[in-house]
């Protein structure tokens, strides 16, 4: 397998730490594929990498419009790598439309790669030029590379007789290889991947490898222009372990079956399709596991129904959606609460309100997860941070729906379901993998449906069907000992009271807030959750190294809170909380903690950049200096 580069035969220049590329084209170009073939190959040469796949909600936006861009931006290293990088070193724009979306974030004398032969002038008015950004200078700052990527494309496969329309279908396949040649990365991951994927039609996979290949040897045979050179980023020094390119939606399906086997239950997920929640149900239905039991219902409000009563059967139940589905769900989700059965609910958050931007990033349902019911039903809270962080969740999500008898919402966001890096799969012996059998309630245990464990205040689980545990059970107050339907004033107090208190009980259970970076105390502390982890380390590693006192602490259990986080945060001057959305875990905190919190909130539907947080950071340390 052909990855390793002969420096010495083919040098490459600069050596640089990282590189950030963004590949950027119509929705209909493969700029999605092209992206994630890119990583894989920086994958299997070593590389450190984190990727942010951008592209519109539209299933087929107008052709050559702003409106259809696709992007995919990855930023690759000989080091950590946890953001996709706030400007790109180099932009592949395959037409204008692409270069006018996409070239206000490449920063100065960043390399522009575009494709010429789509720079017609019916082109450039549908992106909205008004004249040839090639042409009227407003290009100059960048070092700019023009290749007809159509024209060589078509040159390239023009031997297969597949038509035109067929054969420019291939251009991002020579995009790549040329891409690929430009990085020193070897062609043959996405080369077995396409011969792979397209097995069944090889007509298919002989024209796209052509052009694999004629990119990589325009690459070879060209004569670069001045000022443009190729990169030589060196394999990170890692962790030695086995390795996979994830997404969080697929470790947070692998999470969830692991979560049914450790339980001993196997698993029963039952989903609607919904944007950008849908690839955990992919996932799980194309797992082939026999411990998994995967529906797709016609709704959001059969999904999780569903899903209850596979738990009512003694199963762990599970569904997912985002926002809108979340709200379609939250009428069952009451039920789950009185009727305290376990069940994990998976929040894929995405720009809102309503249908919002079904592909863009928001963290705007916390407060919904933690509040948004009829009733006085709070339900524990965590979010995952990064994709790697979202198997650990889902496990840790199942232990805390069986330890206390509750349902249990897990949020992700579109950042982290379809953002792509390499995971180290951990071993047999990780701590993740404790098992925590569920018990199932029967007549030799000597209780009764509605004992409460005295520690958890958790209700047993007794199986419909077990001899000798027949008992009611509904929507409607239950009486607290036997579970008869009751109206009793006293009653449903201490009903709403157990119901609140054994959530807050859970704090018990739960690790202590721990710091990310930093001290126990100083001057300032950045406090975040869910997907700002990755912009706001770099940026707290970045501002300690010029000795700014600045700590990070990231929140993963978001209801009930740590039980150590008011003393934690009392010890620094300032507590700073980025958020995507307008203040909703600074409005927890404030609820729960007597001091004042800082705000650094944004709803562009993208993610934070570092230099945002390290402005703010500067702001309260520099600024107030």
């Amino acid at each position: 397998m052909d990855i390793q580069i002969n420096r010495e035969a083919v040098p490459l220049t600069p050596e640089v730490d990282f590189v950030r590329v963004r590949f950027a084209g119509d929705s209909g170009d493969g700029i999605q594929l092209t992206g994630t073939r890119f990583a894989d190959a920086n994958a299997e040469f070593g590389n450190d990498f984190a990727t942010f796949p951008d592209y519109p909600a539209e299933i087929r936006a107008p052709v050559g419009t702003t409106y259809g861009v696709s992007a995919y931006s990855i930023n690759i290293g000989a080091t950590e790598i946890l953001t996709y990088g706030d400007q790109p070193d180099m932009l592949v724009a395959l037409n204008p439309a692409a270069l006018k979306v996409n070239i206000g974030d490449l920063r100065d004398s960043g390399l522009l790669l575009i494709d010429s032969g789509a720079f017609t002038e019916r082109n450039i008015a549908k992106a909205g030029y008004e004249a040839d950004p090639r042409t009227d200078g407003s290009l100059d700052r960048f070092r700019v590379m023009e290749v007809d990527v159509s024209a060589n494309t078509l040159a390239a496969v023009k031997d297969l007789g597949i038509g035109q329309k067929n054969a420019l279908r291939c251009k991002n396949m020579w995009t790549l290889g040329l891409v690929l040649w430009m990085f020193g990365r070897s062609r043959e991951p996405v080369r077995r991947w396409l011969e792979k994927r397209f097995a069944n039609v090889p007509e298919i996979a002989q024209s796209n490898v052509i052009a694999l290949d004629a990119g990589h040897a325009y690459g070879e045979t060209m004569e670069l222009a001045e000022g443009v050179h190729r990169y030589d980023i060196a394999p990170a020094n890692i962790e030695p372990g086995t390795y996979k390119t994830v997404t969080g939606s697929e470790t947070l399906a692998m999470g969830l079956r692991a979560a049914g086997k450790l339980a001993g239950t196997g698993l029963v997920f039952s989903s609607y399709p919904i944007t950008p929640a849908s690839p955990v149900l992919h996932a799980l239905a194309a797992s082939g596991d026999p411990d998994v039991t995967v529906f797709q219902a016609e709704d959001e409000i059969a999904a999780i129904c569903n899903a209850i009563g596979a738990s009512y059967a003694g199963k762990l139940g599970a569904t997912s959606s985002s926002g809108p589905g979340i709200a379609l769900k939250t009428e069952a989700l009451g039920l789950a609460i009185t009727t305290e059965l376990p069940l994990i609910v998976v929040d894929v958050q995405r720009g809102g309100p309503s249908t919002g931007l079904p592909t863009k990033t928001e963290q705007s349902d916390l407060l919904q997860a933690v509040f948004g019911r009829n009733g006085d039903t709070p339900v524990p809270v965590i979010a995952a941070s990064r994709p790697s962080d979202c198997f650990e969740c889902a496990v840790e999500a199942a232990r805390i729906a069986l330890r206390s008898m509750t349902p249990v919402m897990l949020l992700s966001d579109g950042y982290i379901a379809n953002m792509t890096e390499p995971w180290r799969l951990p071993d047999k012996d990780d701590p993740v993998f404790e098992a925590f059998p569920a018990h199932h309630l029967t007549a030799e245990d000597g209780r009764i449906p509605f004992d409460r464990d005295p520690q958890t205040m958790a209700k047993a689980w007794a199986v419909p069907g077990t001899p000798g545990l027949e008992h009611r059970i509904g929507g409607l107050e239950k009486d607290y000992a036997t579970g008869a339907v009751s109206y009793d004033p006293a009653n449903h107090q201490k009903m709403t009271d157990t119901r609140i208190g054994k959530i807050a009980r859970i704090a018990d259970d739960i690790p202590e807030q721990g710091i990310e970076i930093g001290e126990p105390g100083g001057r300032l502390a950045i406090v975040g959750w869910g997907s700002t982890y990755g912009a706001t380390r770099i940026a707290v590693l970045r501002a300690r190294l010029r000795g700014l006192d600045v700590s990070q602490i990231h929140i993963r259990h978001l209801w009930p809170l740590p039980r150590n986080l008011g003393e934690l945060l009392d010890g620094y001057d300032t507590v700073l909380v980025p958020e995507l959305n307008s203040g909703q875990l600074v409005t927890l905190l404030r609820s729960q903690f007597d001091r004042h919190f800082e705000q650094l909130n944004k709803v562009t539907g993208q993610p934070f950049k570092t230099t945002e947080i390290m402005s703010s950071i500067e702001h309260y340390l520099e600024g107030s200096a």
